[in-house]
């Protein structure tokens, strides 16, 4: 651990190498945000046997792919995706956004989905879209998955980017709440949960979506997770608390952990050097990967 609470101490000093290093970057990811957009890659849908079918946008290329994990209730239309997407196709390395069930472009009704369906969207893409290791990259409730499918399927795992990553983040929130609020969540079966990402000022979650959560918490013991982890979030994230990549770091196996914490980062990090970071980020796992390879 001693080598993680090194890093930690580093965090504030790591947004100066990000942008030493970053600078070559800068036109392509600042570029991104709108070539990304003019991107003429097709939906392609993944037919699964008793399952919805998933839509997906693939980009051939090199191994070590990336793939990316929406977060909750998004699609694979997200700037972050996009950006990622641009930035793959400039290196020559292949690339995967989807949807999953019952979000975007994919079958299904999104109350009908739970976080172990999710995962099996996830685990459909990396054994059927995917060829080689994969980078997956996770944001907000994907950060949840990519740790799950990761566990789940090791050998295509070359290393993990969690973007604010919400791992046991439902049933986090639900257990903070007052017991008669619990009660009253159980009796309708559904939870307003508050959210400045919606319309209407909340999600409507169902109660069996949290339960069935439960199953696939993970902060409570030791992750088996031994591929490179790379965990950035905001510290003023008002939905998912820093402090969770602080856990999760904690809590995987892998002795090869970097946090990096931005000091104005909001939840999304969506912002134009929040992306920049993350390009930066991938592409120096990209180059340690090829350089272990």
């Amino acid at each position: 651990m001693a080598s993680l609470a090194f890093r930690r101490s580093c965090a504030w000093a790591l947004t100066l190498t990000f942008h030493q290093r970053a600078s070559f970057l800068e036109t392509k990811v600042t570029a991104s945000r709108f070539a990304a957009c003019r991107l003429k890659s097709s939906v392609l849908y993944l037919t699964r046997q008793d399952l919805p079918k998933l839509a997906y946008q693939k980009l051939k290329g090199k191994s070590p792919g990336v793939i990316f994990l929406p977060g909750y209730a998004s699609d694979m239309n997200a700037q972050k995706a996009l950006a990622l997407e641009e930035f793959c196709k400039s290196l020559g390395h292949s690339f995967v956004r989807f949807d999953y069930t019952g979000c975007g472009s994919s079958e299904g009704n999104i109350k009908d989905g739970t976080i172990g369906k999710w995962k099996k969207d996830v685990l459909s893409v990396l054994d059927n879209v995917s060829e080689g290791p994969q980078i997956l990259v996770g944001s907000s409730m994907g950060g949840w998955l990519m740790l799950l499918a990761a566990i789940a399927r090791p050998e295509k795992i070359a290393a993990l980017v969690g973007v604010a990553p919400a791992a046991d983040h439902f049933v986090t929130l639900f257990n903070q709440l007052p017991l008669e609020e619990k009660r009253a969540v159980e009796e309708k079966g559904e939870w307003k949960m508050p959210s400045r990402y919606n319309e209407e000022g909340f999600y409507s979650i169902p109660y069996s979506l949290i339960k069935e959560a439960e199953n696939h918490c993970l902060l409570n013991s030791p992750i088996p997770i031994t591929s490179p982890v790379r965990l950035i979030h905001g510290m003023k994230d008002e939905d998912v608390p820093w402090h969770v990549s602080m856990q999760i770091a904690d809590s995987v196996l892998s002795t090869d952990v970097d946090i990096i914490l931005r000091k104005h980062g909001l939840h999304r990090m969506s912002e134009k050097d929040d992306i920049k970071l993350l390009v930066y980020t991938i592409d120096d796992l990209i180059d340690k990967l090829t350089t272990l390879g």
